[in-house]
């Protein structure tokens, strides 16, 4: 009977040293799923703080770019008004020219008819002087003008560009003109560091593609920018499982970023 009794003794520490053992693993699995999770959740969180900084200093740039803008569109509105009264003078000066013309013309036919050639001579050398003179001011006049027209035309590609400006702000994009590398990869953080910052164009909070021969390999989101550098997280599934960022990879503008947060 005690045998009996030592056996079942025996498979029943047996099975709880078993039992004991699987929940140890459980809960080592959970344990780790856990600080998985805390990670990722600090994360998206850094993330979700990033672009509410974003949308904070969104309108500050804005209301820049819109001084901007109006600055410049001052400028076009004195300058057409400058253009306008240069115009104004040309043309009045052409029309003294004419009514000169004519008393010449009529100067020429009385003196057919009547006939002092040294008094007509001398007539005719004090109309010729103020042709000149006035072929002169006109020339002068005409250059005027297209320094003018040149100035309005540089003026408009400066609206023109901050109008664009203006425009990748508003809607999250980098300039399209925007070509930089990665300068540095921090993979355990997931971003990078960027060799370029907003004097080339760089937007926050838009999206970027890493280009390798060609191919599109990953997408960046821009957190943060300043004047010379900037940096960006990688987009999370953008990246192949087989694929590594690398320093010095081409970085170019892609699509506007949506961002979503959840609680």
């Amino acid at each position: 009977m005690s045998k009996v009794f030592g056996i079942l003794t025996a498979i029943a520490l047996g099975l709880s040293a078993l039992i004991a053992s699987k929940n140890q693993a459980e809960f080592e699995s959970r344990t780790a799923e856990t600080a998985a999770e805390k990670d990722l959740l600090t994360k998206a969180q850094a993330r979700l703080k990033a672009a509410q900084e974003v949308l904070a200093a969104l309108p500050v740039e804005r209301a820049g770019v819109d001084a901007e803008v109006e600055t410049l569109t001052a400028t076009e509105a004195r300058q057409q008004k400058t253009n306008a009264g240069i115009k104004a003078e040309i043309e009045a000066t052409t029309a003294k020219i004419a009514a000169n013309q004519e008393e010449l013309d009529g100067i020429r036919d009385k003196t057919s008819k009547m006939g002092d050639l040294k008094e007509l001579a001398s007539k005719m050398r004090a109309t010729s002087g103020e042709l000149e003179e006035l072929a002169q001011s006109i020339t002068a006049n005409e250059a005027k003008l297209a320094n003018l027209t040149a100035q309005d035309a540089s003026t408009n590609t400066q609206i023109g560009d901050a109008k664009s400006k203006f425009d990748c702000f508003s809607n999250s994009r980098s300039l399209p003109s925007l070509k930089t590398r990665i300068r540095s990869i921090y993979p355990n953080w997931g971003f990078v560091t960027l060799a370029s910052g907003n004097s080339a164009g760089v937007v926050i909070n838009s999206t970027l593609d890493v280009i390798r021969e060609g191919e599109t390999i990953a997408k960046l989101l821009v957190t943060a920018v300043e004047s010379n550098s900037s940096s960006a997280s990688i987009v999370p599934d953008s990246l192949a499982p087989d694929v590594t960022l690398m320093v010095g990879d081409q970085v170019i503008p892609g699509p506007a970023a949506v961002i979503t947060a959840s609680n």
